[in-house]
This record gives structure tokens, C-alpha cells and sequence, in this order.
């Protein structure tokens, strides 16, 4: 955190338009969500005014982030977030024969996440339709892998790639040998 005022001022306007658009959103966004006007918002971005406790407060919360990692003068690109293999969270009882492990941040559901999924011979993940607009990117990393999405029907092999629509009925099967696959669902 920073050691003095002057710190604090110097930093507070980059790092609230870092968040601002590492969220994705725009002026008028914040302001909705945090009940600060648009130009008072921009102001501040812009280092021209200084916020109130209470104006920061609702700005750290719709943003999303914590005020004193906000401040903090360390930057986040010298950091390394690490998850070790065994602490990968995994699902194991969807599908049958496949083992799914999670390596989107929990707060990335919903949005784009990230899977590895392990196929046994045989292993199947069937999945009902996702929210309209849902598409599925799938990466064969071992093995061969039969894609249906609604009535179209794919086999792949290690290295391809597939994109197909996942807002209708799909799945994914390891009909001739164990394989590996790498899905990236991106919810519309």
C-alpha cells in the first residue's frame, strides 16, 4: 500500500481506469452500477477530482475489487498465480468414463471457462443445451474424439480443433481409445 497521500493520488486514477477496463466496462457502466455520474467517474480517472470515501467505496464495489489491493504499488504483472496439478479442482461423476478438470478461476463461470477433459475408451460427456449463443472450442491433445453438436456428426484427431454451437444438445466421445481434450466453453 501506498506510504503517503500524494501516492495514493498518483495512483488512484490509473488503477480504477485498469479495472474499469479489465472488467470490460464502459463509463456509463460504472456509473449504473455504482451510482456515481458518468462525468465524476471520468473525472476521477482522469486524476481532476478527488473521490469521497463513500464515492470510492461505491466504485471499489462495482468494479468488483478490494481498495487496498487497488492501491497496492506492486504491479500485478510481476505476479504468478500458480495451482498446482493435484489442487486442479476436477469433476468426476458428469460423463461417464471422463474426468474433467477445471482451469478457469471460479470466477470466470459463466463467462469463459476453461476445461481439460480426460476420456477413458468408451467415455462419453453428453451435455444439454448452455444458454443461447454458447459456443464450445475443442483442442484433441491425445487420442480421437467424435463431436456431435445437434445433428452434425465430426471425428478429430490429435491436433485438431473444432468449433461448434453448445445452446443445442452435444457431445463429446472417446469411442476407440482413451484421449485428452482441451474445451474452452464461451457462454453468448
Amino acid at each position: 500500500m501506498p506510504e503517503n497521500t500524494d501516492d495514493i493520488l498518483t495512483l488512484l486514477p490509473s488503477r480504477l481506469k485498469e479495472a474499469r477496463r479489465a472488467k470490460g466496462l464502459s463509463l456509463e457502466a460504472v456509473a449504473n452500477l455504482s451510482g456515481v455520474s458518468r462525468s465524476m467517474v471520468s473525472q476521477i480517472e482522469r486524476g481532476e477530482s478527488s473521490p469521497t470515501i463513500a464515492t470510492l467505496w461505491n466504485l471499489t464495489r462495482a468494479l468488483q475489487v478490494d481498495f487496498a489491493g487497488l492501491l497496492d504499488a506492486a504491479d500485478k504483472a510481476d505476479r504468478i498465480e500458480v495451482l498446482r496439478d493435484g489442487d486442479v479442482p476436477t469433476i468426476d461423476n458428469m460423463g461417464q468414463g471422463c474426468r474433467i478438470r477445471i482451469l478457469s478461476p471460479p470466477e470466470d463461470a459463466g463467462g469463459h471457462e476453461v476445461y481439460d477433459i480426460l476420456f477413458e475408451t468408451g467415455g462419453a460427456l453428453d451435455s444439454q443445451p448452455h444458454g443461447r449463443g454458447t459456443a464450445e472450442h475443442l483442442t484433441v491433445l491425445e487420442g480421437d474424439i467424435a463431436v456431435t453438436s445437434g445433428s452434425a456428426h465430426m471425428r478429430l484427431h490429435t491436433g485438431d480443433t473444432a468449433r461448434y454451437a453448445a445452446d443445442i444438445p452435444h457431445n463429446i466421445t472417446a469411442p476407440d481409445n482413451a484421449a485428452r481434450v482441451f474445451l474452452i466453453v464461451k457462454n453468448g
